[in-house]
């Protein structure tokens, strides 16, 4: 194959990954539950970055003068136990979840669209190798296997990436896997196998265009539980350590003071809740705008 070969490949199948991305966005804008779901995702994005611009403190410092501090003044939601400013803190967690959250889902994805794809592309004994090893996997509660991965490796953002990764790549895996076995009997995967075309350049040049509409589904659908999950280890002690601005601590710490500061346990809850709610209609309309049907493509 000569290199203008090569090249022009190349540009084709740049141009159909630009194509497939476009008609998702077209997609994205024609549903409301979608373009609702994925402004509150961008806010809470734009919030995150923008933190240290308007964040109006330090949200680890301790201030033991202005301890439990009601809204006002300097402190626009009050202070923590540690005089700690609550807005601050709520802000900067949500650099902690986005990024830990956001990371663990990319890579869990990533890995679970390359072993469907291998999965759909060999078959036979391959396909039910892993098929059978990523069910025993999802046997344990997502909970319970991460409880177990920090356990053993300790606390730390990457300790709880690798957690989510464990956890959730068996089931991008299924779902993927099964999108992939219905575009591989296709004509033009015929006629790529039959110019000898290697696994690589089928699946990154043919299946996984053709899939990646249920791709971005489940990385949005995962996103929402890994958000969720990771400050649940949080809440119970084992994800985030002190003085980190975490969501799921931050509520774990002031929960005993909810008649005294209530609004540093409720900040925390409300932003939480909608980025989760922002990430699930972003999925839900637009598994609805693509066609996708999530339950068929779990139990394929």
């Amino acid at each position: 194959m000569t290199s203008a070969t090569i090249s022009t490949e190349t540009v084709q199948g740049t141009t159909g990954m630009i194509r497939s991305l476009i008609r998702v966005m077209r997609s994205i804008l024609r549903s409301k539950s979608a373009t609702l779901g994925f402004v509150l995702v961008i806010l809470h994005v734009l919030l995150a970055v923008l933190a240290p611009l308007i964040a109006p403190g330090n949200p680890v410092k301790n201030n033991p003068a202005a301890v439990l501090q009601l809204p006002g003044g300097p402190f626009p939601l009050g202070t923590d136990t540690l005089g700690r400013d609550i807005l601050s803190r709520t802000l900067y967690g949500g650099q902690y979840a986005l990024a830990v959250s956001f990371t663990a889902t990319a890579l869990a994805v990533l890995l679970g669209t390359i072993i469907a794809g291998l999965a759909a592309y060999y078959g036979g004994w391959v396909d039910q190798l892993i098929t059978r090893v990523l069910d025993s996997i999802l046997a344990v509660p997502a909970i319970l296997a991460m409880l177990v991965v920090v356990t053993v490796f300790g606390s730390g953002p990457w300790v709880i990436v690798l957690a989510v990764v464990i956890v959730y790549t068996g089931g991008v895996t299924r779902v993927v896997r099964a999108a992939a076995m219905d575009v591989m009997p296709k004509d033009f995967i015929t006629a790529a196998r039959a110019r000898g075309e290697g696994v690589v350049y089928i699946l990154s040049r043919e299946v996984f265009p053709n899939i990646l509409d249920v791709v971005l589904v489940e990385f949005a659908m995962r996103a929402s539980w890994v958000v969720l999950l990771v400050s649940s280890l949080s809440f119970l002690g084992f994800g985030a350590n002190p003085p980190t601005p975490d969501w799921g601590l931050m509520v774990a710490e002031n929960r005993s003071l909810m008649a005294v500061v209530p609004l540093a346990t409720l900040a925390p809850i409300v932003f939480l809740a909608t980025l989760i709610v922002g990430l699930n209609l972003a999925a839900d309309g637009l598994a609805k705008s693509l066609g996708i049907d999530r339950m068929k493509e779990i139990l394929g």
